[in-house]
């Protein structure tokens, strides 16, 4: 298995990706279903920095500091650091945002890692739906520093429409210039199911279906 079957088959087996029929808060009617929230041990959340550290690397997306949305990114971007240090030597800082500002001791909107002008930013979240991660992080982060966000990386683009002809990935890029590193697409995940490296075959009609009505290219 390359590293992106590895990842399907690790979210599976980890209870992330399931099959059957969920209601999005799209109202879409999906036969599967990503839960980044049933991450539980420290085993799991070692092994998914590695795969996060593993798309930086592989994409040779340049980074300083990688930056953890508030609340769900701030594990993700730990994970990924420590990764980055021990599997590739990669020494880089990182830190994250508080839902509201601290108005006592050292006060601030952040967490670890002081941004600088010219700083290399890569974000860290799990999967998008709608951009809205990085739409509210980029004000805070251009208001710390006058920082580059050279990236951001996700477990899943689920390559379907957002509001429009677009995905949230492609709105994204043409609002901010950012490009989004997914380490699996919906496409990786049918491909895998199509080689039975995960189960789900029965669900395999439906995962088309569903790339055919709401996908994008």
């Amino acid at each position: 298995m390359n590293y992106k079957e590895s990842f399907i088959k690790f979210m599976v087996d980890c209870g992330v990706l399931t099959f059957g029929e969920f209601t999005l808060k799209s109202g879409r009617i999906a036969p599967y279903f990503i839960n980044c929230g049933n991450y539980k041990t420290g085993a799991q959340l070692a092994k998914l920095g590695e795969y996060y550290a593993e798309c930086i690397k592989d994409n040779d997306i340049p980074v300083d500091t990688l930056f953890g949305p508030a609340y769900k990114g701030i594990p993700l971007a730990v994970s990924a650091v420590v990764a980055l240090s021990n599997k590739y030597g990669i020494d880089v800082s990182y830190c994250f945002d508080r839902k509201e500002a601290k108005d006592h001791g050292e006060g601030g909107m952040f967490v670890g890692k002081e941004l600088r002008d010219g700083e290399r930013v890569v974000i860290i979240d799990d999967v998008m739906t709608s951009g809205k991660a990085l739409r509210e992080s980029m004000p805070k982060l251009m208001t710390a520093a006058d920082v580059n966000v050279t990236g951001m990386v996700i477990t899943v683009d689920r390559m379907e429409k957002g509001t429009g002809d677009l995905s949230a990935v492609q709105e994204v890029k043409r609002d901010f210039g950012v490009i989004v590193y997914p380490i699996v697409t919906m496409e990786d995940i049918i491909d895998t199911i199509k080689k039975e490296i995960v189960p789900g075959k029965e669900y395999l009609e439906k995962m088309l279906a569903y790339r055919e009505k709401y996908g994008v290219k």
